[in-house]
């Protein structure tokens, strides 16, 4: 029977009344050399093929016939998360070239529906290389009326290993970076002179060059892994895959989409890139975004929240901001880890260490003992969480050991991805981009460029992903935060406007990446469980944010978002789901897309 999911051979033309032709198999054999014919037949006979092998042989049957074995997961549950099972799935290591190289695995969890159900809904954290295992019980969790109608399904995508299984089969793949070829001392990308931008980039270099000598890199791509989710849909036995993605999640979900647009359900893509144009704009946007929010969203709110700590004015606590950054030089702590503390941003959790940090090297400083607050004893509760110990004791020692050194064991995913998916621009590029980003947004615009792994990465892409065609258009939603340190809210509105007909609800001034179930904020759940459950998109619209850590109201911000957010959230529901699991959540989803 054919199904929605056949795709059409390049070059051919779909006959009328949804029959399709199919690519001959043998053919794409024969001609494997001929990538763009494989690469574009590969996908129809992923979708396609028979359920038991030709006599000629079909190589994809052997993928498309096993048996979902469904099990206990090897994570423990979060508390106030729903249990799910879990189960492994065999896929090719080149969907291109299914008959060579040594399979993979990939897991997924289930929690299924608690009532009838309208189907599958996978979800991606980001990254690139997040496993989403555990998060399909987290977010039935924190949206029931959507969980009582969807099997949430998670996906450690390829490459990323298993969540909770700590044998060496279960480890992500990672880069072995010989330590001996990286700087020794701390760096500052504030210092401008030849040797200090020559030690940032021996980081990058060697990055690339490890992970490049990885021979699972070619292979650990969006391309790949959207054909490894095409295959869980025929597996699942659902005539549709739904979505939801976020941060390098709404890429991999608009690329799915694009390339298996007969299969693609609805598709919610939060704190979106721009999924029509490159993956890397998103990346090379970060010192813009940061320094917006650090100014207009965090500096004011210390003013507001506790002014004789952190200073009265925007000035004033700018100034304290750079004192306290010298004196943890003088401690030893890199000036460049010191900015990454403020370098996206995007949590609750984060907005707290931050602040945490500040004030503790202002207490060392001799300045003020903060006052009772709501907001100090959110303080004093994170400082126990990563600190072990009240917020009054914490010492520089006690920030330096949490402070990340400059360099950081990587995984090979983050760069096969980012570098891989699409042809890179050159570290003199990247170099230039640091010149001039540095004196506009001096957060992390001097460091940023620098420190770029994808403009020391030498090999091809050997895929090209396809940008939304608009038969899929009224099948997306979008949502974005204005101030989002992570995903750029200029980003997210640029792929929106390059697909006509894909809706976009913007966040008035939101600092946080992820919205959607992660902000406690009853408009954006309404819009997107509507749309969910109700077959009823909502055009693009604002809605207002929720208050900052320690307010009650929120402080308009002047943005990139023009339309007025909406005063009342209406009849929309309230929001569900314990706090804790929720801001675990969140911090998950902004340390999962954290640049380093």
């Amino acid at each position: 029977m054919v199904t929605d999911g056949w795709l059409v051979c390049q070059g051919l033309r779909a006959h009328e009344h949804g029959r399709r032709e199919r690519c001959n198999l043998r053919g794409v054999l024969v001609h494997a050399r001929k990538l763009a014919l494989a690469v574009t037949c590969a996908s129809v006979a992923l979708v396609g093929a028979p359920a038991v092998a030709s006599a000629a042989g079909d190589p994809f049957a052997g993928y498309e016939n096993q048996q979902l074995t469904w099990g206990a997961c090897p994570f423990p549950t979060e508390p106030g998360a729903k249990d799910a099972q879990c189960a492994m799935v065999t896929v090719p290591r080149d969907w291109a070239a299914p008959t060579g190289g040594v399979d993979m695995q990939v897991s997924i969890s289930r929690v299924k529906a608690s009532g009838a159900s309208l189907g599958p809904i996978l979800i991606n954290p980001g990254g690139p290389g997040g496993q989403g295992t555990g998060l399909a019980g987290i977010l039935a969790a924190l949206e029931p009326t959507v969980g009582a109608r969807y099997d949430f399904i998670g996906m450690d995508p390829r490459g990323t290993g298993h969540e909770g299984d700590t044998t060496a089969a279960g480890a992500p793949i990672a880069c072995q970076v010989p330590t001996g070829r990286l700087p020794q001392d701390p760096l500052d990308a504030r210092d401008r002179s030849a040797k200090s931008i020559a030690e940032h980039q021996q980081i990058p270099r060697a990055v690339a060059e490890a992970c490049q000598s990885v021979a699972e890199s070619p292979f650990l791509t969006t391309w790949q892994t959207a054909h490894d989710m095409e295959l869980i849909r025929q597996l699942l036995g659902a005539p549709k895959l739904n979505y939801l993605g976020y941060s390098y999640g709404s890429w991999l979900g608009a690329k799915y989409a694009s390339l298996f647009p007969g299969s693609a359900g609805k598709i919610v893509l939060d704190s979106s890139v721009n999924w029509q144009g490159r993956l890397e704009a998103d990346f090379e946007d970060f010192p813009v975004i940061d320094q917006r929010q650090f100014d207009q969203v965090y500096v004011p709110w210390l003013t507001r929240t506790q002014p004789d700590v952190f200073g009265a004015t925007p000035d004033a606590v700018r100034q304290k901001w750079e004192q306290v950054r010298a004196y943890y030089k003088s401690q030893g702590v890199s000036g460049d880890r010191y900015d990454d503390v403020w370098v996206g941003m995007g949590s609750k959790f984060a907005w707290l260490q931050a602040t945490q940090i500040f004030q503790a090297g202002i207490k060392a400083l001799g300045g003020a003992t903060p006052a009772s607050s709501e907001l100090q004893r959110q303080l004093d509760a994170q400082a126990q969480t990563t600190f072990g110990k009240p917020a009054a004791a914490v010492t520089a020692q006690d920030v330096k050991a949490v402070i990340p050194p400059d360099y950081v064991a990587v995984e090979d995913v983050r760069y096969a991805v980012a570098c891989g998916d699409q042809p890179t621009r050159s570290a003199a590029w990247y170099k230039g981009l640091s010149d001039r980003q540095g004196p506009k947004y001096p957060l992390f615009g001097w460091q940023y460029g620098i420190s770029e792994t994808c403009g020391f990465w030498s090999d091809a892409p050997r895929q090209t992903l396809p940008t939304l065609p608009a038969s899929v258009a009224k099948n997306v939603l979008v949502v974005q935060g204005e101030f989002d340190p992570q995903t750029g809210y200029e980003q997210a509105h640029a792929a929106v406007k390059a697909a006509p007909g894909v809706s976009l609800i913007s966040v008035d001034d939101s600092p946080y990446h992820g919205q959607y179930a992660l902000t406690a904020n009853p408009c954006v759940d309404g819009m997107v469980n509507v749309f969910l459950l109700d077959n009823s998109r909502p055009g693009s619209n604002t809605c207002p944010g929720v208050p900052l850590i320690g307010e009650t109201e929120v402080f308009p911000v002047p943005g990139p978002v023009k339309s007025p957010a909406a005063q009342s959230f209406g009849s929309f529901a309230q929001v569900s789901g314990p706090a804790a699991l929720r801001e675990h959540a969140q911090e998950f989803i902004r340390r999962t897309n954290a640049l380093r």
